[in-house]
C-alpha cells in the first residue's frame, strides 16, 4: 500500500508513521480496561410479568419490572409463613423440638408435599424443613395449626405481620400455603372468614425475604439444603429442594447442577399454580454483596430460573459496595465546631461511622456531594465528652433517573472539652465586651 517511487519516499515515510500511530492507539484502546461512565449499565429484558432485584442489607432497588403490581405468589406465600414461625420461635412461644401432631385437615391438603399422614407426630424442626425444602403444604398447615389453632387464624397473623413489616397496602393472605381459592374449594378447605385471593407484589416478596435474611440468617442453612430425609434413609421420604439454582447442587453433578446451579445462591422459595404461573424468590451472595431477586409469572418452570440468573448477573456484574467516608475521619468541610462555656472555645470533630453506598461500577469519589452542619448551640455546651454528637455530615450521589441517594453520618467530638470555671468565663465575657466595644468604635471612623 505504500508508494515505492523515489519521489514518494518522503510521503511513504510520513504515511507509514501515521499508520503506525493509528495502529498503536487502536491497540491501546483494545487493551485498556473498561472505564465506561457509571451510568452506562446495559439494558435488561426479563421475561416475566413482574420482577425485582434488591440489595439485601439496605433494600436498595437495582432493577424493577412492575414491582408494585399485586399478583398471586403461589408457594412464595410460604415465605411469610416461615417468617411468622421464626418470629414465634424467637419470642419463645414455640421450640424447634416441640412435637406437632398432623391433623386430618393438614394431611388432606393437596398440592406439593403429601408425605404426612393423620396422627403422625413430628418435631417443629422436621416440619419446618419439609415446608422450606420440599414446599410441603401439609407440613405448613400442621405448623400453622400448632401456632394459631387453625389455618385461618394463622392467615390473620400473616396479614397482621404484613402490616407490621411494611408490605404494600394490598398485600393479603387467605391461607398459609399460597394455594388458590379454587384449589381450596375443590378440597372443601376454602376459608370462610377470609374472602378473595392471596396477592402480593414482587417488592413485597423481596421485603419478606429481606426480613428473613436479616432477622433470621440461620434460615439460609435450611433453604440452601439440596435434599433431606423426613424419615432417615427411607427414599419414600426423600425431600428434594424445588430450588434448582442452589449452589449446593453442584457436587451432585445432575441436571440441576449442569443447567441451573448458581455460585453463591442459597435460597429461598419457588412457587407455581395455574393462576400464578411460575415464581421464584432467590438470594445469592458473592464477596460483600448479597442480593435478593423475585420473578413472578414466568411462562415456564425453567424460565423462572433463567430469568433469575439474568437478574443476579445484572446485580453482580454492574454494582459494588463503595465506602465513601471512613469512620473517625476529620472532614475538611468541618474540622472543628465552636463550643460554649468550655476551657477551649472549639473542639475537633470526626465522623462517627462510615458512609457506604451500593453504586454502579465506575462510580468515583468525586461524583459524591458532601455537606456538613454543626449541631444546635444548646448541644455544643461544655463539658463535651469524646464521641458526643456535635454535627452531621450528609453524603449525596445524584443518579441518572433524577433521584438522589443520600446517607447521613454523625460528626462527633474527637476529644473531651472541660467546662471552664466561672472566673474564666467572667473574664472572657469582659474581654469579649471590650473587643466588641473597640470594634464598634472602629466602625464609627
Amino acid at each position: 500500500m505504500l508508494l515505492q517511487t523515489k519521489k514518494g519516499k518522503k510521503l511513504t515515510s510520513i504515511t507509514a508513521i501515521m499508520v503506525s500511530c493509528a495502529l498503536f492507539f487502536e491497540i491501546i484502546l483494545m487493551i485498556s480496561p473498561n472505564t465506561a461512565n457509571a451510568a452506562e449499565v446495559p439494558a435488561l429484558v426479563v421475561e416475566a410479568q413482574s420482577a425485582i432485584l434488591i440489595e439485601a442489607e439496605t433494600g436498595q432497588v437495582l432493577f424493577e419490572l412492575n414491582k408494585d403490581e399485586l399478583r398471586p405468589p403461589a408457594s412464595m406465600a410460604k415465605l411469610m409463613s416461615e417468617y411468622v414461625i421464626l418470629e414465634t420461635i424467637e419470642e419463645g412461644k414455640l421450640s424447634w423440638t416441640d412435637s406437632v401432631t398432623v391433623s386430618e385437615y393438614a394431611a388432606n391438603t393437596g398440592g406439593s408435599g403429601g408425605l404426612l399422614a393423620k396422627g403422625e407426630v413430628y418435631s417443629v424442626e422436621d416440619l419446618f424443613k419439609n415446608m422450606s425444602i420440599f414446599s410441603g403444604n401439609d407440613a405448613t398447615i400442621a405448623l400453622a395449626e400448632r401456632i394459631a389453632g387453625s389455618e385461618e387464624a394463622f392467615a390473620v397473623m400473616m396479614n397482621d405481620m404484613a402490616r407490621e413489616i411494611g408490605l404494600s397496602e394490598g398485600a393479603y393472605f387467605i391461607n398459609s400455603t399460597g394455594l388458590d381459592r379454587s384449589d381450596l374449594e375443590e378440597l372443601g378447605m376454602a376459608p370462610a372468614s377470609l374472602p378473595g385471593e392471596t396477592a402480593i407484589t414482587a417488592h413485597d416478596a423481596a421485603l419478606i425475604a429481606q426480613r428473613i435474611i436479616l432477622d433470621h440468617p440461620d434460615m439460609l442453612e435450611i433453604s440452601s439444603t439440596p435434599e433431606a430425609y423426613l424419615k432417615p434413609n427411607d427414599d419414600r421420604y426423600l425431600m428434594k429442594n424445588w430450588n434448582w439454582m442452589l449452589e449446593g447442587w453442584k457436587p451432585y453433578n445432575n441436571d440441576f447442577a449442569k443447567l441451573f446451579a448458581y455460585d453463591g445462591l442459597d435460597g429461598l422459595k419457588t412457587g407455581h399454580t395455574t393462576r400464578a404461573l411460575y415464581c421464584f424468590t432467590g438470594t445469592a451472595e458473592r464477596g460483600e454483596l448479597r442480593v435478593i431477586s423475585v420473578i413472578m409469572a414466568a411462562p415456564t418452570m425453567n424460565k423462572r430460573f433463567y430469568e433469575t440468573k439474568k437478574l443476579l448477573d445484572y446485580g453482580f456484574d454492574n454494582f459494588e459496595k463503595m465506602i465513601v467516608i471512613q469512620p473517625k475521619t476529620q472532614m475538611e468541610q468541618l474540622t472543628k465546631v465552636d463550643i460554649k462555656k468550655g476551657i477551649v472555645k472549639e473542639v475537633g470533630v470526626v465522623t462517627e461511622n462510615n458512609a457506604q453506598f451500593l453504586v454502579k461500577k465506575g462510580t468515583k469519589l468525586e461524583d459524591f456531594v458532601i455537606t456538613t452542619v454543626a449541631a444546635d448551640e444548646e448541644q455544643r455546651v461544655a463539658p463535651i465528652k469524646k464521641g458526643q454528637v456535635l454535627g452531621e455530615l450528609t453524603v449525596m450521589l445524584p443518579t441518572t433517573d433524577g433521584s438522589v441517594m443520600e446517607q447521613k453520618v454523625n460528626l462527633v467530638a474527637s476529644e473531651d472539652a472541660e467546662k471552664a470555671s466561672w472566673v474564666r468565663l467572667f473574664f472572657r465575657a469582659i474581654g469579649n465586651f471590650f473587643k466588641s466595644l473597640v470594634g464598634g468604635i472602629k466602625n464609627l471612623f
